[in-house]
């Protein structure tokens, strides 16, 4: 008599993008990263699935997620577009928006203020700002980079991310500041060990958008994305208080911006629970 065939299990890709320290895929780091952890802390509550990981860019995952197939992805922002095709869990990050990155010999000349204007600093035409051309630091700051696009004092990079170059025109007091954030410049700065030399404040502009600092997890937009949304967010609930959750993030924060990550993440992000 032949035996039954085995039940395959379901499987989920899970999608994945290149940017430390959200993912780490190569150096000592590797596999330290805040998605890194949240996603394993996932897949090991999830031991009905087969999971694989891939690492593409993100029209790729887009296009899987509209062709409805087995994905998904930790960390993306709710927009009403990528409703239409995504099922969101409740927030799986909290993630601290675009801040300015500074030597901390620099904060005598601002009053050690805990929290700064863009605009005002812009106003300034002295103060020297590094800003990317090649990314957007959301609505509210853009807009305010938009009146000042063209003053004295601002220098534009290409690319992402913040090289190194614009790290060291900081220390060696070419730049007062750069903007972008808090947990890239940490790991630019751990990388490059000037860790301890550098400090990040909030801006006053994006400082209460609290909505705009959750990420969530996603999967397509049908009955098996929807299936795999209700177990994550069913874990979300009980690993996100947890101390390795939080410290996942927490990690590539400097100590300027515990306090607020903290009050933040008590009062706000773990008190979103599934509808």
């Amino acid at each position: 008599m032949p035996l039954p065939l085995a039940h395959a299990k379901d499987s989920i890709t899970w999608m994945e993008v290149n940017m430390p320290p959200h993912f780490i895929q190569n150096g000592a780091l590797r596999g330290q990263g805040y998605g890194d952890i949240v996603g394993e802390l996932l897949r090991q509550r999830l031991p009905n699935y087969e999971h694989h990981r891939m690492t593409t860019n993100v029209v790729r995952h887009f296009d899987m997620f509209r062709r409805g197939d087995k994905v998904c992805a930790i960390g993306l922002y709710r927009t009403s577009e990528r409703e239409s095709f995504l099922h969101f869990s409740i927030p799986s990050l909290l993630v601290m928006p675009p801040a300015l990155i500074l030597h901390k010999g620099r904060l005598e000349n601002l009053t050690a203020q805990k929290t700064l204007s863009l605009k005002s600093l812009l106003a300034n035409s002295e103060f020297r700002l590094g800003i990317s051309k090649d990314r957007s630091y959301g609505t509210t700051l853009d807009a305010v980079i938009a009146q000042y696009r063209h003053r004295s004092g601002l220098t534009v990079f290409s690319g992402q991310e913040i090289g190194e170059n614009y790290f060291k025109m900081l220390l060696l007091d070419r730049l007062d500041g750069l903007l972008g954030l808090p947990d890239e410049a940490m790991f630019r700065a751990e990388q490059m060990g000037i860790r301890d030399q550098l400090v990040v404040l909030p801006l006053e502009e994006n400082r209460d958008d609290y909505k705009g600092w959750q990420c969530a997890a996603v999967c397509p937009k049908n009955a098996w994305g929807q299936e795999v949304i209700a177990r994550i967010n069913a874990i979300l609930v009980e690993i996100r208080p947890t101390p390795r959750y939080r410290r996942a993030y927490e990690r590539w924060l400097d100590a300027n911006n515990l306090p607020l990550y903290r009050r933040v993440y008590d009062e706000i992000f773990l008190a979103t629970k599934p509808q």
